[in-house]
């Protein structure tokens, strides 16, 4: 059994700890609104943008002229993963969520004989793949120096990804992140940006809408590049949102399991002192009672 000097100095440190765990709960709930609000607020603009680009994409549907952002190369042979994790840990099951569904992604493509590459944003995810399909890498993207994700970092990365397939390095571009719900809720999210995927019913709903100059070719020429930056851009905003959510989670049920293994090792403690104190008293009773 540890002594008492050893249980004493094991409370302390658990008291420690739990009082880091405490403020890394109150800092990420700080973080969470702000990071909520832009999620949030990026919706409405990426909703509108899949609208227009549906409707935009009804109205060329079989032009030899529409862009292939749009049409794509007319194969789907090789693939392009986008994982977006984040630069920090202590955030729950927020990385490994996302790992796991591009981990599914990829083997299930593998399996079917596409040719799959990876593009990571966040050292998490590619610290979780880098053993299995470190082969399969093709660039990262460090965003540990950035202290808000702003739109000029999504443009970047959708830079990167569209000099990319007009070099034919790919032919379907999916990314993966977590949507924000709630703070005790993240769900994982596969999106195709290349091609544009329209959701059912967008396209009726834009073309009722809008009639469009000049041509809807010219124009998708344009919107499409800024609809992959929006797409990516939201999704960074998701993901920030869930993972300030999946670590306020996280360090209040460390700092719980942290009060709880004190409380423990504090009935133990009083156990062995008052169990040290009795075999005194009895060692000096017996010593009197020699005498």
């Amino acid at each position: 059994m540890p002594s008492l000097k050893d249980l004493k100095n094991r409370i302390e440190s658990v008291k420690n700890t739990r009082k880091i765990t405490k403020a890394m709960q109150m800092v990420a709930a700080a973080k969470l609104r702000r990071a909520q609000d832009a999620a949030e607020a990026s919706r409405p603009y990426a909703d509108r943008m899949a609208t227009v680009i549906a409707g935009l994409s009804a109205a060329v549907a079989g032009s030899e002229s529409a862009p292939r952002l749009l049409i794509g190369t007319g194969a789907d042979q090789k693939h392009l993963l986008v994982v977006m994790t984040s630069e920090r840990g202590l955030a729950g099951g927020f990385n490994s969520s996302i790992v796991k569904l591009a981990r599914q992604r990829a083997d299930l493509l593998r399996a079917q004989g596409k040719d799959v590459t990876i593009l990571t944003v966040g050292k998490k995810g590619r610290e979780q793949l880098k053993r299995e399909y470190g082969n399969l890498f093709v660039s990262h993207v460090d965003l540990s120096e950035v202290k808000r994700v702003g739109y000029d970092n999504a443009r970047a990365i959708a830079d990167d990804i569209l000099e990319r397939f007009e070099a034919g390095g790919f032919d379907v571009a999916t990314i993966f992140y977590n949507r924000f719900e709630s703070v005790i809720s993240q769900i994982p999210t596969a999106r195709q940006i290349i091609p544009a995927e329209a959701a059912a019913g967008e396209a009726d709903a834009a073309l009722a809408l809008y009639d469009y100059e000049p041509s809807e070719e010219t124009i998708l020429a344009d919107l499409l590049p800024r609809s992959v930056a929006t797409q990516i851009f939201a999704a960074l905003l998701e993901n920030a949102a869930s993972e300030q959510g999946a670590r306020m989670t996280a360090m209040d049920n460390a700092t719980r399991n942290a009060g709880d293994m004190i409380d423990r090792l504090t009935t133990v403690y009083n156990r062995s002192r008052q169990a040290a104190i009795t075999k005194e008293l009895i060692e000096i009773i017996s010593g009197a009672e020699a005498l």
